[in-house]
């Protein structure tokens, strides 16, 4: 994988369930989203997967 690569990660919050799909870009091991916290006001309990494009 090559710096910079551009995944869709799946995010669901282990609080209320809510899901969220977004497009990140993968950078030194790790995934930048942008994302912050749920509507839930939940910031850290999160199930996170990628799928490559």
């Amino acid at each position: 994988m090559t710096v910079n690569e551009r995944v869709k990660v799946t995010i669901r919050c282990n609080w209320c369930g809510e899901r969220f799909i977004l497009k990140g870009r993968r950078d030194k091991g790790k995934i930048d989203t942008g994302f912050k916290q749920c509507i839930c006001n939940n910031e850290n309990d999160f199930d996170i997967e990628t799928h490559d494009f």
